[in-house]
């Protein structure tokens, strides 16, 4: 199946007269036709939903923020992209960032608010900068709706500040720390505490009102999407897709194949499809793999002829995710490959739920163990035991992405790990590393190679960390935790 150009235009849109040309501020003028609730109704019919992982449907979320009590409402865009495998966000903002303004700014008509904001990494400098003039360009042209300003707030390069509730954090210029309750609970600059959690100080030129102050989050590719459906319709929407799973996808794939790429293509492609328009497997390899994201459990090669769909990929107990895959051939080892993704969400843990922190380690520890060689029946054991604990208190998502892909290799691929447990080391050792992604140019990808160096503190090594060392001592023989 072909690609498609829905929210990755075919050639860059560069100025707001090339946005104005391309049919941009039609959203707008949509949104102010049909109202708020129109608007709302409007997304609900159109079936699309969230593009940032968790696939919850738009309009829902929309309604939600929309009725929830509360006398301020803000809304949120997150561009803080850091999912290994995963690059779209960055390419959508690369090819047009006005019609991420745009759907920010119907989002704020739709919900009521008058305030609007952009997380993204300091480290995204051009997209940042695209986004910086698209902005201003829109406001001086009258193109925000009804919102004040638009505030584009630069964060850190921990993987949590793409976690919404640790978004609204670094906004708010803390750390990107998850909090207990989402945005529709205790979102921007609140004034009131909410079961516990801490209260803002009032903002500079507000004087009352502010409690709980409900906030809308969105991924960047959910509000392309929203301009586009806004424009066109909710039926045009439909057109493409399934109708569980409507609309197009931004699709990102690294790894084992001979032209890494972003694409997008309708929702229902099988991912063998995508895997063609990237060339294939290297000369002389077999695909053995896949990960989508750090967030699912392994997709073995026999099932990449599976829609792009999110019930087609839990059916195969996996998920879609962001729709970015890296794949790997038949020189890769998965053992191998686990331990990276339980070190990245180790080091990445924020520390505020200890069995995650610790949980994460000593994962860590016992599949670098296991990888090298020097692993025991005895180190499975614990591993099994410490995965039914990693997720006790979870604040987000991260300790149970560990519980999922560690979980997989065990389930997926037993017989690499026994191959592993006879004291010969790894028989595929190949040097693998974490898909995360600098730049994806030109059918190039850039890794950050100094993501191995990164300490479970956030602080960097001046060397490579080959193996995490356990969290807390462990002595042989001890009891399995839990």
């Amino acid at each position: 199946m072909p690609a498609v150009n829905v929210v990755l235009p075919a050639e860059p849109i560069r100025s707001l007269d090339a946005y104005r040309a391309s049919g941009g501020g039609e959203a707008l003028d949509a949104a102010s036709r049909l109202g708020p609730d129109g608007v709302i109704e409007e997304l609900e019919a159109s079936g699309l939903r969230g593009r940032g992982g968790a696939g919850f449907p738009t309009g829902r979320k929309w309604r939600s923020i929309a009725s929830a009590p509360g006398t301020h409402r803000y809304v949120a865009c997150n561009a803080a992209e850091g999912e290994p495998a995963t690059f779209k966000d960055r390419e959508i903002l690369r090819r047009n960032p006005y019609q991420v303004i745009e759907g920010l700014a119907v989002a704020a008509a739709a919900v009521g608010a008058r305030e609007a904001y952009i997380g993204i990494k300091a480290s995204f400098e051009r997209e940042r900068a695209a986004l910086t003039t698209a902005a201003r360009e829109m406001a001086d042209n009258g193109l925000l709706g009804g919102i004040a300003s638009v505030t584009i707030v630069e964060g850190p390069e921990e993987y949590l500040f793409g976690e919404e509730t640790g978004l609204l954090e670094v906004i708010e210029g803390g750390d990107p720390l998850p909090r207990l309750f989402p945005p529709y609970v205790h979102g921007l600059f609140s004034t009131s505490p909410q079961m516990g959690w801490s209260a803002s100080r009032q903002q500079a030129g507000h004087e009352h009102g502010h409690e709980s102050n409900p906030t809308l989050v969105n991924n960047v590719e959910t509000l392309a999407n929203v301009t586009h459906i806004l424009a066109n319709g909710a039926g045009w929407f439909r057109q493409f897709g399934t109708p569980q799973s409507p609309g197009t996808v931004v699709v990102t794939v690294v790894g084992d194949v001979t032209t890494p790429l972003v694409v997008e293509v309708p929702m229902g492609t099988p991912l063998s499809d995508v895997l063609d328009l990237a060339g294939g497997p290297t000369k002389g390899r077999r695909f053995k793999a896949a990960l989508s994201g750090v967030a699912n459990p392994f997709l073995p090669s026999e099932f990449f002829d599976a829609n792009l769909t999110y019930e087609a990929m839990d059916a195969l107990g996996t998920g879609l995710g962001a729709a970015g895959f890296a794949v790997y051939d038949d020189s890769a080892c998965m053992v191998a490959l686990a331990a990276l993704v339980s070190r990245f969400l180790y080091v990445e843990s924020c520390n505020q739920c200890p069995p995650c922190k610790f949980g994460s380690g000593e994962l860590t520890e016992y599949l670098a163990r296991i990888e090298a060689g020097e692993g025991t029946e005895g180190d499975l054991e614990l591993m099994h035991a410490r995965l039914k604990t990693v997720t006790d208190g979870n604040r987000c998502y991260l300790p149970v992405q560990e519980q999922r892909v560690v979980s997989s290799l065990l389930q997926t691929f037993p017989e690499e790990v026994a191959a592993h447990l006879d004291g010969r080391g790894c028989p595929l050792p190949r040097r693998l590393v974490l898909p995360k992604i600098v730049d994806l140019d030109g059918g190039e990808v850039v890794y950050d190679e100094q993501q191995q160096r990164k300490r479970p503190d956030w602080t960097y090594a001046d060397e490579p960390i080959l193996t995490a060392p356990l969290p807390h001592p462990r002595s042989p023989g001890a009891e399995p935790p839990g």
